[in-house]
């Protein structure tokens, strides 16, 4: 099959002499660089693949150069690219363009782009053929393979050389580290290449698997096919876009559409099962519906399960260092354009650089990887003493490093749906306690919404009553029901939390009086902070206070209760499962932390209660 393209072969056989043709007029809208070939050059091979994404009006032919006496290309194995009508025509006759206006200004284009050797002319009109150079199967052939991870590593020759390109020092290891080392080695040759095409006013626009080879020659990852390619001038930089985008010209929205484009490549590569089409469409689904790609683990999770219950390597490399392959991924595909990162910052950003390449990670990594330990240490589900100490630590370090001080930004920031996923002081739903009746809590969900200067938040709690006469089956099926608790007013007021220290009693006003922690050593400890926080505890730090005037709650079941005792049992079995602040939501004090992915409330006990974004709107 051919390297630029990754349909279905169909045989040909002698037919194929009597397919290729060119335009007449291919001579004159090439460059002259290019060398004009003659059919007869070629022992054409008897298969052939349609084009690019199943394209119709594209043909690609393997072949072998034959009868060209004296020159470097006899013997070489090329790709012939016939294109059939006037839109192919202008899509080939641009790629020669573009490829010959690189080739004039720098020879690192050959290090990150395919070959284009010439054309064949022909008296025909209807069709252009262009001959490119054969690097075998794209990437995306490449990671349909069974066995893609020890090919790929022949491909790239990974070696102790090679793997000093991507700053690391060792070789082979478990699978995890291996494909890490390789979707780092391709991720960094794939953003040099595109970085260098917008340095020269260009973007490609079409980066897919589907066109990225991997050259055995010189062992660098490749780009083919500049059909589409735009060129901007500074001429494009006064092109405003239309209104109500943050984009102030046209370059910087063409080279985030191709850092989106890398961003779909890394998350194929990485999250093995993105090659199922059937779930890549449901990723690309969530992120044109608008939704935050900050949350693109909690979205894809199910389905990464589902497909790899014993556990999703793709989860693993994502999930190291503290979720830096999720940030940069998040980065990458950022609903604002303008939000994305460049090419040159993802090249320094820690999921890239390797072990011998240390990186200071700025402040916003900081708040990420804290994050993403607390939401690790929860999915275990495991609440021994160190890891409440652990969680307790990774809150109050959040709360150190929150961002998000004016009423102002938390007006903005914090409406949404939240998932309750820890409290301190409580486990929340079933522990070792018999329950009667057998209540299985499902989720609370946290909906807060903006009302002109106030608030309005909606706690929906789902659970499951279990028939009573089984011990806990393993089917969990029963009688649904819902209680929601509304709550309406809620005033945001700026204010500071105030820490107890050992020598002095800190005046707190009322609604903060029960509001005091000392602070253990471990909580003191500064590990892998750096400078950003001081050695010791802060006495103060701004926060945002909750005042709530009113709030009701109602119950919702799908099938009628014997009485009205039974209501009130149940009712009273889900308030000992959840914490007393989801019920009484006057308890809640204040708003300690709040990101686009992470919101911490402290109730007036001082215990916190940490909740995870919804990644669906």
């Amino acid at each position: 099959m051919s390297s630029l393209g990754s349909a279905g072969c169909a045989s040909i056989g002698r037919r194929s002499k009597s397919i290729i043709c060119s335009s007449k007029n291919a001579a004159e809208a090439s460059p002259a660089s290019y060398k004009e070939f003659k059919l007869s050059d070629f022992s054409l091979c008897p298969h052939v693949s349609i084009g690019l994404s199943g394209r119709s009006d594209e043909l690609l032919f393997e072949g072998v150069v034959q009868n060209l006496f004296g020159s470097d290309l006899k013997g070489m194995r090329v790709v012939l690219r016939q294109l059939t009508g006037a839109r192919a025509q202008r899509r080939g006759k641009r790629a020669l363009e573009i490829v010959s206006k690189l080739i004039c200004k720098q020879d690192i284009f050959h290090s990150y782009a395919t070959r284009v050797h010439g054309f064949i002319p022909s008296s025909d009109q209807d069709s252009l053929t262009l001959v490119h150079g054969y690097y075998g199967c794209s990437l995306h052939q490449w990671l349909l393979c069974v066995d893609w991870l020890p090919n790929l590593e022949q491909r790239l020759a990974l070696g102790e050389e090679a793997a000093r390109r991507v700053g690391d020092h060792t070789t082979g290891g478990p699978e995890v580290t291996r494909q890490l080392r390789l979707v780092r080695m391709i991720m960094r040759d794939i953003l040099i290449g595109v970085n260098y095409l917008h340095s020269q006013g260009l973007a490609h626009t079409e980066l897919r698997l589907n066109n990225i080879h991997i050259s055995a020659a010189d062992r660098h990852v490749k780009a083919s096919s500049f059909p589409n390619a735009v060129e901007f001038s500074e001429v494009d930089d006064q092109v405003t876009v239309p209104s109500g985008s943050q984009l102030k010209n046209r370059r910087k929205q063409i080279i985030a559409y191709d850092i989106r484009c890398v961003g779909y490549v890394m998350a194929r590569m990485v999250l093995r099962e993105l090659m199922d089409p059937l779930i890549f469409s449901h990723f690309k689904t969530f992120l044109r519906k608008g939704h935050d790609p900050v949350g693109l683990r909690e979205f894809l999770l199910p389905h990464l399960l589902s497909k790899s219950p014993s556990g999703s390597t793709g989860l693993q490399i994502l999930d190291r260092d503290g979720g830096a392959g999720w940030n940069l991924l998040a980065a990458m595909l950022a609903i604002d354009p303008g939000n994305r990162i460049s090419c040159t910052d993802a090249l320094r950003h820690p999921f890239l650089c390797g072990p011998r390449w240390p990186v200071n990670s700025s402040i916003d990594m900081i708040r990420w990887s804290l994050g993403s330990a607390a939401i690790r240490i929860v999915e275990e589900y495991i609440y021994m003493t160190h890891q409440r100490n652990r969680l307790a630590q990774l809150i109050d370090l959040l709360e150190r490093v929150n961002f998000t001080t004016r009423r102002e930004d938390w007006m903005k920031t914090l409406p949404g749906k939240w998932r309750l996923i820890y409290h301190t002081s409580r486990q929340i739903g079933l522990t070792t306690r018999q329950a009667s009746p057998p209540v299985l809590i499902k989720d609370v969900m946290q909906t807060i919404s903006v009302t002109s200067q106030t608030l309005a938040s909606t706690v929906d709690v789902t659970f499951t009553v279990l028939p009573s006469d089984t011990n806990w089956p393993h089917d969990k099926s029963g009688n649904s029901g819902r209680i929601q608790i509304n709550a309406t007013n809620i005033q945001l007021r700026q204010g500071e939390r105030l820490y107890q220290t050992d020598t002095e009693v800190i005046d707190q006003s009322p609604a903060l009086e029960r509001l005091r922690e000392v602070e253990s050593s471990a909580t003191r400890k500064r590990k892998g902070l750096g400078h950003f926080l001081p050695k010791d505890a802060p006495k103060s730090l701004p926060i945002i206070r909750l005042d709530v005037d009113e709030f009701d709650i109602g119950m919702e079941l799908e099938e009628a209760l014997p009485d009205a005792d039974w209501a009130r049992r149940i009712v009273q079995e889900v308030r000992l499962q959840l914490p007393k602040e989801i019920f009484a939501v006057s308890k809640l004090a204040c708003a300690t932390y709040v990101d686009s992915r992470l919101l911490v409330l402290r109730g007036i006990t001082g215990a916190a209660l940490l909740f995870i974004r919804s990644p669906m709107k």
